[in-house]
């Protein structure tokens, strides 16, 4: 029989998990939760906070159950150009308007990856744009300016 043992990695990051679970749960106990069809303040962030409580459930069991390999290379690359992406949209898309920002977001974004060539994160940006734009202005019909007043050209 083998010795209880807890692989590391992986029970601290279920208890994170389940802390900061129980943290927002605790917290949105003091709003009114209301009822599936009648939602109050709380409602959403105790169910996401009890999904939260769930997954770091799920991942401390598997962390009893198997050993994991060592956490190995971070991709600093990858979290330095994708993870301000959406950022860069979030702060640029009522300035620069909704084409420039997708298709600077996407160019952010795609060197996330060191084989990413320039002219590739080119073409790659400009046909998200164009399928986002067919999309969310086509398709879905969803009002927003094209170009935004940071440009000289507002469409």
């Amino acid at each position: 029989m083998k010795p209880f043992a807890i692989d590391r990695t992986n029970g601290i990051c279920a208890a994170l998990l389940i802390f900061i679970g129980a943290f927002f749960a605790l917290q949105s106990l003091g709003l009114e939760i209301g009822t599936a069809f009648r939602m109050g303040p709380g409602y959403f962030p105790l169910v996401l906070a009890i999904v939260l409580i769930l997954l770091g459930a799920a991942i401390l069991v598997q962390a009893v159950r198997f050993e994991s390999e060592p956490i190995g290379y971070i991709a600093w690359r990858g979290m330095l150009f994708i993870l301000p992406a959406p950022i860069f949209f979030g702060l640029t898309v009522r300035g620069l308007g909704f084409i420039p920002s997708i298709f600077l977001t996407a160019l952010i974004a795609s060197f996330g990856s060191g084989r990413m060539k320039p002219l590739t994160a080119l073409v790659l940006s400009a046909g998200l744009t164009l399928f986002a734009f067919v999309v969310f202005n086509y398709a879905l019909g969803l009002p927003f300016r094209r170009f935004g007043p940071w440009l000289p050209l507002s469409l």
